[in-house]
């Protein structure tokens, strides 16, 4: 098939002064795009790299692909994860991933976490800020961690996110509304193991959208395939990134990644890790390819607890969590992204030679 990678790349992205300095950090490098056009041409496929800029739609036409393997991140609006996808389908042009609501909502983690709470799945509790003078909702109570609503790869997380008392909550809130002009997320902190999970494949047949009383009840995902867990192995990480998943271990230290994969969890654990993931896949909506990432309270018996879903996982082969809980499986980098573009082209109902 002819496929058109569609992608941001942090040397095309636009720059002005005054910055966030961890503005792009969510953008692709040169290594990912080269390395998934590799795995794509293993197959057959006649790739073309197109970035996603206003350029798109005429350059997209002009190439007129079977289907495009979109990874874009896009740049400026609230739905920017959604833009490509909503010029595809004005296009009828099909793609890879989750639509354009599916994307919307999982940037923004607030509106995440609402869908969430209203299937009934376990995500701290939370509240949101939109200036500085709001009180805090009394039945929070800290440590609470507090983050922007709408970024990914970490961007304004580090060890002052969380956040003990009153003052401390104000001062991070100042830091976000001054670096992102945007709403600051504050939920309760879930002090414990940070897990990943990685899917790929669509469903079949219905699952539960809820935990269901019956623990003995069959808890169906059919269509998917779900990767080992992975658990962040924060203790070998600087004292001063204070246990936390933060922007600089998913930036600076991205190539020195210290994981457990799979993660070293009790069976019954992982099982109902496995049905949340499918649940969450299935509420927001994903389709193809997506991450789940929980915390696990270490003072509730490690009952997990869902921080948001990415349905556009990083895919660079040496350090993204996707990638290395597929070859944790014994899946090959190839066989990843192929699989991501049968999925999508099955579901089009495209010839694949």
């Amino acid at each position: 098939m002819r496929v058109a990678l569609l992608a941001n790349l942090k040397k095309n992205a636009p720059t002005w002064e005054g910055m966030s300095p961890d503005q792009w950090d969510d953008l692709d490098s040169e290594k990912t795009i080269e390395a998934i056009m590799t795995a794509l041409r293993s197959r057959g496929h006649e790739v073309t790299f197109l970035e996603g800029n206003i350029e798109l739609v005429d350059n997209v036409r002009k190439l007129a692909p079977d289907i495009c393997f979109n990874i874009c991140e896009g740049h400026f609006g609230d739905a920017r994860e959604a833009q490509v996808p909503a010029i595809l389908e004005m296009l009828r042009i099909p793609y890879t991933g989750s639509r354009v609501m599916t994307l919307a909502l999982a940037l923004d983690k607030p509106m995440t976490k609402r869908v969430l709470t209203y299937h009934d799945l376990p995500t701290p509790a939370f509240q949101v800020f939109e200036r500085m003078g709001e009180p805090l909702d009394p039945s929070l109570e800290f440590p609470l961690f507090v983050k922007p609503s709408r970024e990914g790869t970490g961007m304004g997380v580090g060890p002052e996110s969380v956040v003990q008392d009153e003052a401390q909550l104000r001062r991070q809130l100042e830091r976000i509304f001054a670096r992102y002009d945007q709403p600051a997320l504050a939920e309760r902190f879930i002090e414990g193991r940070e897990v990943t999970m990685g899917i790929v494949g669509n469903l079949v047949s219905p699952t539960a959208r809820r935990m269901p009383e019956d623990e003995n009840a069959p808890r169906i995902f059919k269509g998917l395939h779900i990767f080992p867990a992975l658990e962040v192995d924060m203790g070998k990480y600087p004292s001063e990134e204070a246990g936390i998943y933060t922007n600089r271990i998913k930036v600076e230290l991205a190539e020195d990644f210290h994981y457990l994969c799979p993660a070293p969890l009790p069976e019954s654990l992982i099982e109902d890790l496995r049905w949340y993931t499918a649940a969450v896949f299935r509420v927001t909506g994903c389709l193809d390819v997506a991450r789940v990432d929980f915390r696990l309270d270490m003072h509730d018996n490690n009952k997990p607890y869902i921080l948001e879903v990415n349905p556009l996982p990083g895919l660079n082969p040496g350090y993204s969590d996707l990638c290395i809980e597929a070859t944790a499986a014994g899946w090959t980098y190839e066989g990843l992204i192929n699989r991501i573009l049968d999925e999508a082209a099955g579901r089009y109902g495209l010839e694949q030679g």
